[in-house]
């Protein structure tokens, strides 16, 4: 294989994180974790909201980590402009406590999970990579919170319905909202988990949401009659 080709593949394989934290040395040592670990690359690191919405659009990362208290705006805030700027990267909120009504606020503004900050470094590279593999990480507390409120929400537009999936679609949606991981759905169907996460990238844009929890929540929404229990580790 040529040169150029292995090393755009392995572009496209590094995991790319931007980093916002007010505190300078938390910032620093979270940059450092993540270009230590073999796949990450830190391509960004802001201490405020204000200066994250001008430069993470630039770099185009596939995860940031950000902070929930920030000086000025905040992290919430940076959440939902973030998610307008770039809807692909997945947003991992760092807070200090389990506070359930702001990490909730912090999910409905787009955010896919939160690691709080006193975790240890397995704790938080393993959030990074569930969030790439199409996960949440998040408490089962916290993610019947968000599938509630979106189940209360008014029924979605036709063109947004389940209807438009096909029949492999329907199945790995439905096993997604028993709250099965990607390894165990791949198991059930007889696939692999890179054709699961491939149909669950078609799901999300046909569906028109941002992470598991709301595409289980549009599923119930769809199907309250028949829908299966959602289940979350």
């Amino acid at each position: 294989m040529p040169v150029q080709l292995v090393q755009s593949a392995e572009r496209d394989l590094m995991t790319k994180v931007a980093i916002v934290e007010d505190n300078a040395t938390l910032r620093k040592y979270l940059g450092e974790l993540i270009n230590k670990t073999p796949g990450h690359r830190c391509v960004c690191l802001c201490g405020s909201a204000e200066e994250a919405v001008i430069e993470i659009p630039v770099y185009k990362p596939n995860v940031v980590l950000m902070d929930i208290h920030l000086p000025g705006e905040s992290g919430i805030a940076c959440t939902a402009m973030l998610r307008e700027k770039l809807p692909s990267a997945h947003v991992i909120m760092l807070t200090v406590y389990k506070d359930i009504k702001i990490i909730f606020q912090a999910l409905k503004a787009g955010a896919c999970g939160y690691v709080l900050k006193r975790s240890d470094e397995k704790e938080i590279l393993e959030a990074i990579a569930e969030v790439r593999a199409g996960g949440a990480p998040m408490t089962s507390e916290i993610a019947r919170m968000v599938v509630r409120s979106f189940l209360e929400e008014p029924k979605a537009a036709p063109s947004a319905g389940t209807e438009q999936l096909s029949a492999r679609e329907m199945e790995i949606l439905a096993l997604l909202a028993e709250g099965f991981p990607n390894k165990e759905i791949a198991s059930r169907l007889f696939i692999s988990t890179g054709t699961v996460r491939t149909h669950l990238m078609h799901i999300f844009e046909k569906l028109h949401v941002r992470c598991r929890t709301e595409a289980a929540a549009k599923y119930l929404r769809s199907k309250p009659a028949h829908a299966p229990p959602v289940r979350f580790s």
